[in-house]
């Protein structure tokens, strides 16, 4: 996507609300007799002020000739996951929805949504007649019934990456990801193997290859082996089926996304150090023993990145900021997961939302504590801590997230978010990390968490905030004082930190479902007090989430895209 096609909403808002009054008083008086009423605003024109535009550029001058060419090649191959990613998000034809549109804001919605749902609001329907997003979205049919997929003895039914239709008889059937994305899949991995013919990293050109390979097989283990070995590649790339959080149904199936990173070297120094604790920490989680047996790979590592590109899932709704791969458990037994931290696109969030909500919501003589350093080590800690813990439950029937299933991503991220805090605590008390800097990661973090509740319930990562937030309101973590604002209790946030950390673990070490949807139910839900503190951000215009200008055209490449697809 171009940054032509990426105009601010509010540009089309605007624009509608000055044709309206510019019409002839007549005419004016005809549509409305009533000299009150105001001119009807859209949906899409209503939310114009959800995102904030942020160009996604870095500076590519330190890279050779070469190494440009191939970014360039990379952006293309990313750029076929947006085309993906329609074809998994919206069951019929593109440019019908968007001629169903009433305006030209709508139609920007709908592309920033990849359908007509607002993965912001609770993927609110926001054209007329549209139904609510099916929990399956377009991986499973409508008409399929849980009990139905439950009895089906159909191999592969549960992978990562099939899709279950219906024969001509109407049984369930699997397809494979790559028989049924063929030729989106053989354009990706054609460009892939000219982006390693101009790469100067073998291992990347290596990887490159095999990663080409797996998108025609959906066997994936060995590019994510390989991806792991990589340690001086100075650009990346994530592409494939990753995430498995569109499917609500399940939590079984992965959409399509590509990202391409550069690398910062010096941060990326800088963070190594921490990586090594891992084993370290996994044995003091606290938690019962038995919850933390599993030896998390000691060849992890962790890295700082300038974003230059976001195609499909991952340009959906909310945006990463960070990211921890690969999902493959196996993987990360034998290897652990890289961590990769976007600087870039935290420091814009940092700066355009999570500090302006603190000036809205937290306490005043604590807002000082409200810093980006601190946002960035939550951030960092959370991709780290996803590496602790437990990955197959203890009963040796199977991984958390088939045990978990629709909730395994929430309880993932809550997990992840809970226990990078806790790492944080470990390293400053060990004197990894400045001590007298913690309580600036306690405020910074409940600030984060009045960020991401915003996403709603239907966001894995907005259900894990909200459960924790209730978690820590109920244990006195932190309080609300009479203006309003939230104020951190320091020894009752440690407190709640670790016995919420022994909660999350031990549901997922036990793979006990019922559990992970009690606490949902009870603790997954904005309560009337928080929704109207948050009602405060919407009337203080704060965006909800960042939408990026972004393409070759941002980064000055336009010279090297390949002709058939510019």
């Amino acid at each position: 996507m171009t940054a032509s096609k990426l105009r601010p909403l509010a540009l089309a808002c605007f624009a509608a609300l000055a044709i309206a009054a510019c019409k002839p008083q007549a005419a004016q008086e005809t549509a409305t007799p009533n000299s009150d009423a105001k001119p009807t605003v859209s949906y899409a024109q209503a939310h114009a002020g959800d995102y904030a535009v942020v160009p996604l550029k870095a500076d590519l001058s330190r890279l050779d000739e070469n190494t440009r060419r191939m970014v360039a090649k990379l952006v293309q191959a990313a750029d076929v996951m947006n085309e993906l990613t329609w074809k998994q998000s919206w069951r019929g034809d593109r440019a019908a929805l968007l001629a169903q549109a009433p305006d030209d804001a709508t139609r920007e919605l709908v592309d920033i949504n990849f359908g007509p749902w607002d993965r912001l609001n609770e993927d609110t329907p926001f054209i007329a007649n549209i139904k609510p997003r099916p929990p399956g979205g377009v991986f499973y049919p409508v008409d399929m019934t849980k009990e139905e997929f439950e009895a089906a003895d159909l191999p592969g039914k549960t992978s990562n990456y099939t899709l279950l239709r219906r024969d001509a008889a109407g049984k369930l059937v699997t397809v494979p990801y790559h028989v049924e994305y063929k030729p989106e899949l053989e354009r990706t991995a054609a460009l892939l193997r000219e982006a390693a013919e101009l790469s100067g990293d073998k291992s990347f050109a290596d990887y490159l290859r095999m990663r080409a390979d797996a998108l025609l097989t959906d066997d994936f283990r060995a590019s994510d082996m390989a991806w792991m070995d990589m340690k001086t590649n100075p650009v990346d790339i994530v592409i494939g089926p990753i995430e498995t959080y569109e499917d609500q149904l399940f939590g079984y199936k992965a959409a399509y996304e590509g990202l391409v990173l550069v690398k910062d070297t010096e941060w990326s120094q800088k963070l190594a150090r921490y990586a090594a604790f891992l084993p370290e920490l996994q044995r003091g989680l606290p938690v019962d023993a038995k919850y933390k047996a599993e030896k998390p790979g000691a060849k992890a590592d962790l890295n700082a990145y300038e974003a230059v590109y976001y195609a499909g899932d991952a340009n959906v709704g909310a945006k990463t900021i960070a990211i921890n791969l690969p999902n493959d458990e196996e993987v990360q037994l034998a290897k652990g997961t890289r961590r990769l931290q976007l600087e870039n696109v935290m420091k814009a969030k940092f700066d355009a939302i999570l500090l302006p909500i603190a000036k809205q919501l937290i306490a005043k003589d604590q807002l000082a504590n409200v810093t980006f350093d601190a946002f960035f080590a939550d951030t960092m800690f959370h991709e780290v801590a996803h590496g602790l813990g437990i990955k197959k439950t203890l009963d040796g029937k199977g991984t958390v997230d088939e045990a978990l299933k629709e909730y395994s991503s929430s309880f993932e991220e809550g997990k992840a978010d809970i226990l990078g805090l806790y790492m944080i605590d470990a390293l400053s008390n060990k004197g990894e990390m400045e001590k007298d800097k913690l309580m600036d990661s306690y405020v910074t973090f409940l600030a984060g968490i009045l960020r991401s509740v915003r996403f709603g319930a239907a966001d894995a990562h907005g259900k894990a905030n909200m459960l924790r937030f209730n978690y820590f309101a109920d244990a006195g973590a932190f309080s609300r004082d009479a203006d309003g604002r939230y104020r951190v209790d320091f020894d009752k946030m440690r407190a709640a930190m670790n016995s919420l950390s022994a909660k999350l673990l031990t549901v997922q070490g036990d793979g006990d479902y019922a559990e992970a949807a009690r606490m949902t139910e009870a603790l997954g839900v904005i309560k009337p007090e928080l929704a109207s503190d948050l009602a405060k951000l919407k009337d203080a215009k704060i965006p909800v989430d960042v939408r990026f200008e972004q393409g070759l055209d941002v980064l000055g490449l336009t010279q090297y895209a390949t002709p058939a697809m510019q």
